[in-house]
């Protein structure tokens, strides 16, 4: 498990969580699942992560019954298809969970009732609500006070009218006696005041009867509105208990293949429910469109060299041939020490301002940008953090240990799988981070200088605005050179957001004169009309030794609700020119990889999909290649930046003009203000769109002038580090760096610059 020992769950308010273990399957027995217990549900997830997005089961405690087996053990059922097999790791532990179990289901089920008696009162085909009686009590209540002030108010008024009424016949009748004098003019003064009373008393009667007919119409409408919204709810849980059956169904009819091949030392297994069909999600909800892996791996015999070809023909199978000896060996053997690592000479920072909590509203601006271009998209900072892309490309060196390693390996195969590893970490640093980067400006420059720590220096510079390309050049004392130019495609689908970077990424080893290639996968971001955004790498890379043939075919499997396989898989086969495997290498891109060493491989495995057989693997045991560094404290509050994320940003002297440090609207978003970085962010894109408009103006100027069209760019940029040329490896037409940007900064002289900031 990669999450971190949690703590005795302790109760937060009328939520309890904490990890429990959860009875899978036979063969699998018990594993550790988290736990959380909020307004009478019970339910389960893998991990914490996955609170935001995956729930893996609920039960409600309402109509639960809770069982204790033993000192550590207990059982929640609904009396259905649900039933939850539990140990705690303690039984103290099992106490504090049966306690709060109990008064969750007591509370859940007051709360029913309550609600059962609002809605009789509401209307009497009314469905019975679950955590809203007292809400619906309340507001019946209130109705019911309101219409009988109404009806008194009703009442007073009718007096009023009544006794009015008589006081107008009293006085018509004084009025009609002939008096004279003073005694004359006050009752007339007093005819008049009683006519003016009577007027106001009808004015508000008539407006009494008009709010308790709106008050009436009102609460019809609330009424029918709130029984729609119960029916609303009855039909989705309907729905999800379909859904969930249906799923069962599967379920059970993939494991009920498996264990019919399962061997009987495993079923004899001790477990809770001995023949009863598990609800977990460790063979959860099988999916049958799911594509079947490509290869298996099975454990070598450690006295494998020393059987008889005879005991192994049936397998039809070749042995590993190789240099190196078929012990097991790892490939870490030429790590350099730390001893020998260079100290830092600067101290880099390790905190940046926090991010302020602002709102906004996501599909307000997308909605309108349906299947266009990310890149042509108007975008507040608000979706940004605060680096640009070219700081995001040169984000790639993270693990450039990996490299400094490949260049020591005398081992071709062995600076594969070392290739491979770096590759897979580049994508560590995207899992928690969904803000977007800032698009470079056309001639923005980038340099990353640690060669006095980490022996290399690194130059991005954006060599092309529509289509947005940036062309990187990396070398290192070390002994290796990392080059790349990257156009990213991106389209925005409505739901998720799909990132295609295109172009190829060379890797150069001097000491051997080994030349890699290969492609970045896909990137999508979910949820981005509801829900937590979340990211996922997915595709395939084929990393290729030009100069030995050596192959290595990576895949990365795209996130699936219904896989039984660990999320951010990443799986690949490292093979020589023959096609010979020799390694095995497994892992997630957010977390690890490890690498096993094939001794045997066969075609001898279950058939595939499209009746295709599986290549079996016999492996020496694994060893890990590549961890990934944990995250600086408080990163949740810095944009999830990793160590090296939080330095790039950081002001330097001595670079060059056009360097995304000095860009303004990116600082000013550092520092927190948005509103100023998004007023800067406009002024800095119109300058950008004059200069185009300039130099397309001169293209045009010198295209009427000059005799022969041909060759004449329709806008006459280069780039000023990096010249255009054609790859010889891909035939690719690749901007490559032509040298002059350090001794630039050596000697102090950025005159030829341009202006863009």
């Amino acid at each position: 498990m990669s999450e971190p020992k949690a703590p005795t769950p302790t109760p937060a308010g009328d939520t309890y969580k904490g990890w429990v273990f959860k009875w899978t399957n036979y063969i699998k027995g018990y594993q550790r699942r988290w736990f959380v217990l909020s307004n009478g549900l019970l339910s389960y997830y893998r991990t914490q992560a996955e609170m935001g997005h995956t729930c893996r089961g609920t039960i409600n405690l309402a109509t639960a019954n809770i069982t204790v087996d033993d000192a550590c053990n207990f059982m929640i059922s609904n009396g259905g298809a649900q039933t939850y097999h539990l140990k705690a790791s303690c039984e103290v532990e099992r106490q504090k969970w049966i306690t709060a179990l109990e008064l969750a289901k007591a509370k859940a089920a007051r709360m029913q009732a309550e609600s059962d008696d609002s809605g009789d009162d509401f209307s009497p085909s009314a469905a019975p609500g679950q955590g809203a009686g007292s809400q619906n009590a309340e507001f019946q209540s209130a109705m019911r006070m309101l219409g009988s002030k109404v009806e008194d108010l009703s009442t007073c008024n009718d007096l009023i009218s009544k006794h009015g009424s008589a006081l107008q016949r009293s006085l018509s009748e004084l009025d009609n006696l002939t008096l004279t004098g003073e005694a004359g003019e006050k009752i007339r003064q007093v005819t008049e005041r009683a006519t003016l009373f009577r007027i106001t008393s009808n004015a508000m009667i008539n407006a009494c009867r008009d709010f308790l007919s709106m008050a009436q119409t009102h609460s019809k409408r609330w009424q029918k509105a709130l029984q729609a919204e119960r029916e609303q709810r009855v039909r989705l849980e309907e729905t999800l208990e379909q859904l969930a059956k249906q799923h069962n169904h599967l379920e059970r009819a993939f494991r009920g293949a498996a264990q019919a091949n399962a061997s009987a030392d495993s079923k004899s297994i001790s477990g809770p429910g001995k023949g009863e069909v598990s609800d977990d999600d460790d063979n959860e909800f099988f999916d049958a469109m799911e594509e079947a892996p490509e290869f298996i791996t099975v454990p070598a015999d450690p006295q494998f060299h020393k059987r008889s070809s005879s005991n192994v023909s049936s397998f039809n199978s070749e042995i590993c041939q190789d240099d190196q000896s078929l012990n097991e060996e790892p490939l870490a053997m030429n790590q350099e020490s730390p001893s020998q690592e260079l100290v830092p000479l600067k101290k880099r920072r390790t905190r940046i301002p926090d991010k302020p909590n602002y709102s906004l509203n996501l599909w307000s601006i997308m909605k309108n940008c349906i299947g266009k271009e990310l890149s042509k998209i108007p975008m507040p900072v608000n979706f940004n953090e605060p680096i640009s892309m070219l700081q995001r490309l040169s984000e790639d060196l993270e693990y450039h240990e990996l490299l400094d390693k490949a260049a020591k390996s005398h081992n071709s195969l062995e600076q594969m799988c070392y290739v491979a590893a770096f590759c897979v970490s580049a994508y560590s640093t995207t899992v928690y981070r969904t803000g977007k980067p800032f698009n470079p400006l056309l001639g923005e420059t980038y340099e990353l200088d640690r060669q006095r720590e980490s022996g290399y220096r690194s130059l991005c510079e954006q060599v092309s605005h529509h289509p947005p390309a940036a062309a990187h050049h990396a070398i290192s004392d070390r002994g290796w050179t990392l080059r790349q130019e990257i156009t990213v495609a991106s389209k925005f689908r409505g739901k998720y957001l799909s990132i295609m970077p295109l172009g190829t990424i060379h890797a150069i080893f001097e000491k051997s004169n080994n030349h890699y290639t290969w492609k970045k996968v896909t990137t999508t971001v979910h949820n981005i009309i509801v829900g937590k955004l979340w990211i996922d790498q997915s595709g395939e890379i084929d990393v290729v030794n030009h100069t030995t043939g050596d192959r290595c075919h990576l895949k990365f499997a795209p996130y699936s609700y219904f896989s039984r396989d660990v999320a951010r898989k990443v799986t690949g086969v490292v093979m020589d020119k023959t096609g010979k495997a020799h390694y095995v290498l497994s892992g997630t891109w957010d977390e690890k990889m490890e690498f096993s060493r094939v001794m045997q491989s066969s075609r001898g495995g279950e058939n595939g999909t499209e009746g295709r057989q599986k290549t079996v693997y016999q492996t020496l045991k694994a060893k890990e290649l590549w961890r990934r560094n944990p995250l600086p404290d408080g990163a949740e509050t810095m944009y999830y930046f990793t160590a090296l994320a939080l330095t790039l940003n950081e002001p330097e002297e001595g670079v060059a003009p056009t360097d995304s440090r000095l860009r303004p609207d990116q600082r000013l978003m550092e520092d927190g203000r948005w509103d100023e970085a998004n007023a800067e962010k406009q002024r800095l894109e119109e300058k950008q769109r004059t200069a185009r408009r300039e130099r397309e103006r001169e293209a045009l100027n010198q295209r009427s002038s000059s005799t022969s069209e041909e060759g004449v760019p329709h806008e006459n940029y280069k780039a000023r580090w990096f010249e255009h040329t054609e790859d010889k490896i891909t035939g690719e037409a690749v901007h490559v760096y032509k040298g002059g940007y350090w001794e630039a900064k050596d000697q102090g002289k950025w005159e030829d610059c341009p202006d863009i900031f």
